[in-house]
């Protein structure tokens, strides 16, 4: 299941990090084919403001995903709600306070951003900022959106909505150059309704019955705020080692290329956000699985993901560095036909961009794991390396020797050393065991089950219910387990596996139950069940059903389960039902 969950997670983060950053790359564009050179220069010093709304939207993001997947491994639907809750203040909090400064130290802000007062650049970013501002409160909303859609398994609409926006986007630029002509005013004007229509797709699922996430104002835990910037420091590390290392490259190209190479850096850049965007969609997707299946202590699952980020690394980055090599030039066309020696030089920097992708992928990925599993400072040592250290050293150092070619070595050579870094120290950890992909997996000897302590199994169909329920009982005589609690645990997995299959298998569908047994210390066992059926709480069930419990042939099959184990847990994850029993 691991592996189709990827796949599909992949390609709906894919195509939304690629919709949201086309819209950058449109405006782009826009302003510099249309409103002119003042215009792109007031766009340019008005995007540490966006930035910064930007950053924070990571930050809160990211550590959304860390927190909500460990509750979900953990099967706590009250944290995740907790969490959901927290967001949604915090977001309202920053967007009210975020847009008063914004409005009310407007030219400060402007003359603090590099903009001349009396200019036509003074102006223009002030009419930027004055039309982007109103839509900074959906433009947060639509970044904590996305991983609760995720994880509520509600890919398509994540999709529909970065898709609208983007197209809407286009619309109102349009409109804006040659309809209302209201230059860099309309143009935040566009960003500003474009995002409006995204949150208003992605937030209607929040009003349906079937939302899993309850907005609960009196339940709400500070504390918890704690945890989730913890989650989310990371990708603020990473964010702020790569602000630094454009500023250096920027400082590096202005004294040995000139202007011409500045804006040759500025080209590749705008390119390149777009082919980042496959290792930022798969590094998401590991941060959130990952998360999960590490607070489940499933180390196949982990392995099994491990794997996955790296094979959809190769061969989908493959495809794009292909792209990239061919169609370079027609690409830098599109920002600069004019300039030969600009064209020149950035259809070179393209290609030698495009060489690192599948490196580049694979790097952020192991970053977004090792986060997800608690390593932390690794992961924000791997941030620092990946976007400062080792790209700084070869942009100084190769500047001096080759010019301008040179620094378009930091790509290819700094992610190459950050993939050494990373191999150097999992050797380091691992040693001995240092020999295939399991090594990369980082887990302690005492993670998860003992060796030969769990056992895991597929129901497809009803037949196959009766030869699992066996196997497990099997397993429980082989681990010397009571009679009595191992026919419990077949019992426990026949009867919800039928109430699955029964009410829950939809015809047509690729329906599946995943059932994991472990046995723990002093005879304990958990079997976790996982199926991508219809949603339904067998917890909540249970509760409504007690009314009943004096008329003995109502609900017998629940109730049973129920008087067989000493805890029953359930949670939503991922679109999935995954139920925990502790026999």
């Amino acid at each position: 299941m691991v592996q189709k969950l990827f796949k599909q997670m992949v390609i709906s983060q894919i195509i939304s990090a690629m919709a949201v950053m086309l819209c950058l790359v449109i405006d782009s564009l826009m302003i510099m084919r249309f409103l002119g050179t003042d215009a792109m220069a007031a766009y340019g010093l008005a995007n540490p403001v966006l930035l910064i709304f930007a950053a924070f939207g990571s930050l809160l993001s990211s550590g959304i995903q860390v927190v909500c997947s460990r509750a979900m491994g953990n099967g706590d639907e009250d944290k995740i709600n907790k969490c959901f809750t927290l967001s949604v203040i915090i977001a309202i909090v920053v967007s009210v306070v975020g847009v008063a400064c914004v409005l009310i130290f407007t030219d400060p802000l402007c003359v603090l951003l590099g903009a001349k007062k009396g200019t036509p650049v003074f102006q223009l970013t002030k009419d930027y900022l004055i039309g982007f501002v109103f839509g900074a409160p959906f433009f947060i909303a639509a970044q904590i959106l996305v991983p609760f859609l995720q994880m509520s398994g509600q890919r398509f609409r994540l999709v529909a909505a970065v898709l609208s926006m983007t197209v809407a986007d286009i619309a109102f630029d349009l409109l804006n150059v040659f309809v209302f002509k209201k230059s860099t005013l309309g143009m935040g004007l566009a960003s500003t309704l474009s995002y409006v229509i995204a949150v208003l797709i992605g937030i209607g699922y929040f009003f349906k019955k079937s939302c899993v996430y309850k907005f609960r104002k009196h339940s709400t835990s500070w504390n918890l705020f704690k945890e989730i910037a913890r989650g989310g420091v990371p990708t603020v590390i990473n964010q702020i080692s790569l602000v630094v290392l454009v500023y250096l490259v920027n400082r590096t190209m202005m004294k040995v290329g000139q202007e011409v190479a500045v804006a040759a850096y500025s080209i590749v850049s705008t390119i390149a956000n777009i082919g980042y965007c496959i290792g930022n969609g798969i590094s998401e997707v590991s941060l959130m699985l990952a998360g999960i299946s590490y607070n489940e202590e499933d180390e196949k699952s982990l392995s099994e993901i491990v794997r996955q980020q790296t094979i959809f690394s190769i061969v989908i980055n493959l495809l794009v560095t292909i792209v990239f090599l061919v169609l370079a030039a027609p690409l830098v066309d599109l920002f600069v036909a004019d300039d030969p020696e600009v064209r020149k030089i950035a259809v070179f920097g393209l290609r030698m961009f495009s060489i690192c992708l599948i490196i580049s992928s694979i790097n952020a990925s192991f970053k977004k794991y090792y986060q997800s599993i608690g390593m932390i400072h690794f992961s924000e040592s791997i941030s620092v390396v990946q976007n400062l250290v080792f790209p700084a050293i070869v942009v100084v150092s190769f500047s001096a020797l080759f010019g301008t070619t040179g620094v378009w070595y930091y790509y290819m050579i700094g992610e190459f050393l950050s993939l050494m870094y990373i191999t150097i120290y999992v050797w380091a950890k691992s040693k001995e065991k240092f020999a295939s992909h399991d090594s990369f997996v980082c887990l302690p000897a005492s993670f998860g089950a003992a060796p030969g302590e769990a056992i895991e199994m597929e129901i497809r169909s009803k037949e196959d219910i009766q030869e699992v329920a066996i196997d497990a009982a099997e397993f429980c005589k082989e681990k010397g387990i009571s009679k009595k609690k191992a026919m419990y645990t077949a019992l426990c997995i026949e009867e919800m596996a039928n109430n699955i299959v029964t009410h829950g298998f939809a015809k047509g569908k690729d329906n599946q139950i995943d059932i994991r047994l472990v046995h723990k210390d002093d005879e304990e066992l958990i079997v976790r069940i996982r199926d991508n059926c219809r949603g339904f709480d067998p917890v909540k069930y249970y509760e409504m059903t007690k009314p009943d419990e004096d008329d003995p042939t109502k609900h017998i099959g629940i109730r049973m389960v129920f008087m067989m184990t000493r805890d029953v847990k359930y949670v939503n994850s991922l679109g999935l039902n995954c139920v925990t029993l502790k026999i």
